[in-house]
């Protein structure tokens, strides 16, 4: 499968892939320390830009200048410490913002203490402008290369090599997730299994992979494709013991053994390691439905909502006029819902099909082209000429901010069922009901109506049992890149 010529190809690209990496994030060392150097310069020009007239103010300045120059290299090493520019974490996730945000905290924590033991006292000014603007900067600079790092990525560059191995069900779905998502960074160089189907290589997701029919020797398979890491997707035949042999193997190498946790939909934050005289325990935290960090969502929805219906006032009067002119009907659309626990709520839209609309839906059931429960049709003869494209742009959607407000919905949640909906529900389904529905969600920024009904109730699931702070601002802001560049909303 693979020859010998091949071979001395695939190490040479390993080489340039693995300096690739290091000149990456020896650009990422160079523009943090531009940041830092900012943050601090900006801190003390902003303590003593106009302090510097006397001769005390002089000496006092001085002491700040061998602080901010300590500060500047501790918080260049620091960052160096916590290890933020570990090709692992690159354009995915929050794991690189998060260790940037702990090497400073930590850092700046640590100089607080220390100025307490020598006797300094630190203006609150100073650090109150180097903190903020330092993590605005770091974190900034980190999305702007996470930017340029996705575009290459998606032109098949900056990619890890990756052999996955396991039973064929398995491994067939880590290649449609990988393939799925291009900029988590993975390129599959090859694939292992204990039995291998005919015309396996042939059938999607598998085409053109090299497939081998035997796991007896990965570790062959790894020098031979060049690859930095082998997955293992499931279960193998050997059980751990092959997977224990096949880590010391792969040490030789240098390549990374990845295993696909097998705890489905059980997001990183519940799963917590607890070993016991070598037994590696997974822990797995209960979803939480109600407390202190709901008490917080909701306080930040009513801040939210409330200045969005200030601010956006005048757009949503501008929209009113619009709507009113262009079709005979009420501004508003109010559309019975199901909320939390399956409590019924009327859920506001600004109108966007024609008045009729409820009555003209069953003569167009036989159009539908939406997945499972949902009635969608890409060319609804019932949409207005403005309701085109405030859905496009979701800017019917506005009104729900004032649902928001009252406590029906969330900022962020699982989409708004309609009561038929809930009544056709399977078993597990359900459970979308255990908290608020949002504005936006896992389902809006994956492709909304595009998305078949069981990949849209599996991102639903997905949010309401392991949802967080963290994550509904990311969902915020990838819902604000999704309106520019809408998928799927019709």
């Amino acid at each position: 499968m693979w020859d010998d010529e091949s071979r001395i190809d695939m190490a040479a690209s390993r080489r340039a892939v693995s300096l690739r990496w290091r000149n990456f994030a020896n650009r990422l060392r160079i523009t943090d320390a531009a940041a830092i150097t900012v943050a601090v310069a900006s801190a003390y020009v902003f303590r003593f830009g106009s302090e510097a007239t006397t001769p005390a103010g002089a000496e006092f300045e001085a002491k700040y200048l061998v602080v901010s120059t300590l500060l500047l290299v501790a918080w260049i090493a620091s960052l160096e410490i916590y290890h933020t520019r570990d090709c692992r974490t690159f354009g995915v996730g929050g794991a690189e913002y998060k260790r940037v945000a702990q090497a400073t905290l930590k850092l700046f924590g640590a100089l607080a203490i220390a100025m307490v033991f020598v006797h300094f006292e630190v203006v609150r000014g100073y650090f109150a402008v180097a903190l903020p603007l330092g993590l605005l900067l770091l974190t900034g600079n980190r999305w702007l290369w996470r930017r340029w790092l996705n575009r290459k990525r998606a032109e098949g560059k900056y990619l890890s090599r990756v052999i996955v191995i396991g039973d064929r069900t398995d491994v067939e779905y880590v290649i449609n997730q990988i393939e799925k998502n291009p900029t988590a960074g993975y390129e599959i160089s090859g694939v292992g299994l204990p039995t291998l189907e005919k015309s396996t290589e042939l059938r999607s997701p598998w085409y053109r992979i090299p497939v081998v029919s035997t796991l007896a020797d990965v570790s062959r398979m790894v020098e031979v494709a060049g690859a930095d890491a082998v997955i293992v997707a499931g279960r193998l035949p050997g059980g751990s013991k092959y997977i224990r042999e096949l880590g010391w193997k792969l040490e030789a190498t240098a390549t990374e053994l990845v295993l696909a946790s097998t705890l489905t939909n059980v997001a990183g934050p519940r799963i917590h390691w607890r070993p016991v005289d070598g037994l590696p325990l997974v822990h797995v935290e209960l979803p939480q439905y109600a407390g202190g960090k709901h008490v917080l969502k909701r306080v930040i929805d009513i801040a939210v909502a409330s200045l969005a219906l200030l601010v956006l006032s005048p757009l949503m009067l501008v929209l009113a006029i619009i709507v009113k002119r262009d079709s005979a009907g009420p501004i508003f659309f109010r559309q019975l819902r199901a909320g939390r626990n399956g409590e019924p709520f009327y859920m506001l839209k600004f109108r966007s099909m024609v008045q009729t609309a409820e009555k003209d839906l069953d003569s167009l059931r036989e159009l539908n082209e939406g997945s499972g429960l949902l009635f969608k049709i890409r060319n609804d003869p019932r949409v207005t000429r403005c309701g085109r494209w405030m859905r496009k742009y979701s800017l019917d959607e506005l009104p729900q901010f004032w649902n928001v407000l009252t406590g029906e919905m969330s900022l962020v949640g699982p989409r708004p069922p309609l009561p038929s909906e809930v009544e056709r529900y399977e078993k597990f389904t359900n459970r979308r009901l255990l908290i608020k529905p949002g504005i936006t969600g896992l389902w809006q920024i994956n492709g909304r109506s595009t998305l078949p009904w069981e990949e849209s109730v599996r991102l639903d699931l997905y949010y309401v049992e392991n949802w967080s702070l963290t994550g509904d601002l990311i969902i915020m802001w990838r819902t604000f890149r999704a309106m520019r560049s809408p998928v799927g909303a019709y």
